[in-house]
Formats: structure tokens, sequence, C-alpha cells
């Protein structure tokens, strides 16, 4: 029955980390480097047929992940404890392998997307310094803070720090949309894409990977003192502000800037804002909160996962899936996961693949 008590897991969360979980991998790089590159590319209609159509595949996957939470007592390893439960243990592990692996991924690429934001500085450090920046400066750093503090004091910490950079982070978009003007008459100079621009699909591609965040929140099931009321509540809210926002700064960008000059300026909006830093500033803050986000959810999933025994080591599933403290922190599999996004920072930048 769906109206029986709850029994609390984890650390007891409510509703906000949900919904902040999921609003600050929404709002992450892709819609500070690449959405006024896509009304360049294919002018104000065309982004917005992108976040319709976006959203369109990603509403009824938000939709499907409520109505099962409400309907089924989720506990720990979010999208993966769903799916092995509706679909059985052997589909659930071979989807739950490859997302697991897709979460630990993305703390390294957040965290090279972070470094991204500093690109600024780069003349001043040249100029001071004596040195060339180097993205690994920053990233390499901070995905050691990152690791220590969420090892030393687990996802408590976790989701204070996500309300500190989402604070940050919505304060910057306020400062971006009180910047430039409303005027809707300067809207025809973007209507219509840069000639010889890319496809709408090819677009579309870039960008889609930015509606998929809603997801995000559900990885922290395991520790939500009702997962059927937060799960569904968070995750649809999350979905909502993100494609509220949405629309605005692709109508903002429209009216304040020319096709040609939002296809080859990353950092546009800086020049729309209020106050031009404020936008590298929120680009760190979007990266950072999404890498915070998959460094906490990341672990749960491979503890689910090894608490299913999918690997063929018992000795491995038990050390993976074994959890620290009356909250079960999944200490292990975040040495694993950390492990991951060490190695892949490093080798990206060693291969001079920095994108």
């Amino acid at each position: 029955s769906t109206g029986a008590a709850e029994e609390v897991c984890g650390h007891g969360f409510g509703t906000l980390p949900v919904y902040l979980t999921a609003i600050s991998t929404i709002l992450g790089a892709i819609m500070f480097l690449r959405f006024g590159w896509a009304v360049g590319q294919q002018g104000v209609w065309g982004a917005l047929a992108i976040v319709l159509v976006g959203h369109a595949i990603t509403i009824p996957t938000a939709l499907a992940i409520s109505e099962i939470a409400t309907n089924r007592k989720v506990e720990g390893g979010g999208e993966y404890y769903i799916i092995s439960r509706s679909f059985g243990t052997i589909i659930g592990a071979s989807i739950g392998i490859a997302l697991y692996i897709s979460q630990a991924i993305s703390v390294a690429f957040y965290l090279i997307a972070f470094a991204q934001a500093f690109q600024p500085l780069a003349p001043m450090i040249k100029q001071h310094l004596g040195i060339t920046a180097d993205p690994r400066m920053f990233s390499l750093p901070m995905a050691v803070i990152l690791s220590w503090l969420v090892i030393r004091y687990g996802a408590t910490l976790g989701v204070y720090m996500l309300y500190i950079v989402v604070t940050i982070l919505l304060f910057s978009i306020s400062l971006f949309f009180a910047g430039g003007s409303w005027d809707w008459s300067q809207m025809k100079k973007s209507m219509s894409g840069i000639p010889k621009g890319h496809e709408w699909a090819y677009v579309f591609s870039i960008c889609f990977p930015a509606f998929t965040g809603m997801t995000a929140g559900v990885g922290l099931s395991g520790d939500l003192k009702n997962p059927r009321k937060s799960i569904p509540l968070g995750t649809m809210l999350g979905v909502a502000t993100g494609a509220i926002v949405y629309v605005l700064i692709i109508l903002k960008l429209g009216m304040n800037a020319s096709t040609r000059e939002l296809a080859s300026d990353e950092l546009i909006m800086g020049k729309v804002a209020l106050w031009g830093p404020i936008i590298p500033i929120a680009l760190a803050a979007a990266t950072l909160s999404s890498a915070i986000g998959s460094l906490l959810i990341a672990p749960r999933t491979l503890q689910a996962l090894t608490s299913d025994g999918v690997f063929p080591s018992d000795k491995l599933n038990g050390w993976l899936s074994s959890g620290v403290g009356k909250e079960n922190e999944p200490l292990n599999a975040t040495y694993v996961t950390i492990a991951i996004t060490l190695v892949i920072i490093a080798t990206i930048f060693m291969a001079g693949n920095l994108v």
C-alpha cells in the first residue's frame, strides 16, 4: 500500500536534494557553452524546436520514473534499482553497469568543463606567473578536493555544497536576465541561423544531453525519507524549471545578439549579462554542482549493483557493496569512482583531446 509509512533510509533526505541534484545537472555546461551557439546555428525558432523535441523525449521518461516510484518502494540504486526490479536482475545488471560507467565518466567530464570556466584568466596567469595555463591546473586539484570532501563527510556535505553552488548558479542566471534588453523587435536579427550552418539534427545531438539531467536526483533514492513522494516531485519540478529557463535564455539571446555573434562566441552570455564575469563563475558553479551530484550518485549505483551480486567474485561484490556508518555510505565504491575520474581527466589532457 502506498499509504503505508515509509522506512527512513540512509540520510533520510527530503525532496529538495532530489530537485537540486536534478536542476544542477540540467542547468549545466551545455546551457552556458552551447545554447548561444545553437541559436546562432538554427536561429531562435530552431533552438526553441530543440527544447520542445528534447522535452518531448525526456518528459515521458520523467513521468515513467515518477509512476514507478509512486507505485513501489524505490531503494538504493536509483535508476538501476527501478530497471532491475521491473525487468529482472540480468537485464538490470547489463544496463546498470553501463549506467554506472556513464555516471563515473560524467564526473570527469564535468570537471574538465569546470576548467573551461578559467579560460579568461589564462592571459593574466601568463602575464603575472610566466606560465601557460593548463586545464589540469584547475580540474585535477578540484577533483582531489571534491573526492576528499565526499570521502570525509559523505552525502550530507555534498548536499550542503549543492545548496551553495545552486544558489550561485541561480544568482548568475538572474544577472544574465537582468542585463541587455527585452526588446522583442530585436528578435528579427536572430530568427534564422547563420548561412551554411550545421543541420538541425546535428545541433540537437549536441544540446540533447542538457535535457537528460532530470534523472540525476533519482540516484539518491536510498537516502530519501520518502522516495515515493520526493522522486516524482523533485524530478518533475526539475524538468519544469529547466524547460522554463531554457526558453527564456534562448529568447534573451535572440533579442541581444546576432546569429553570427552567437555562433562564434562561446561565452556570449557574458556580453549580455548585467555583470559579464558572472558567466564564467556560473559555468564553474554549474559544472561543479553537476560533478558533485554525479560523485554522490555513481557510487550508490555501483553499491546497488554489487549488492545484487552482478560480478562473478563474491569477495569483490562484498567489498564494493559494503557501507560505512548508519547511513551506509558507499565508501569503497566511492574510491573506485574517484580512481576512474582521475584516470580519465589525466588521460584526456595528456592525449590533447580536451573539448
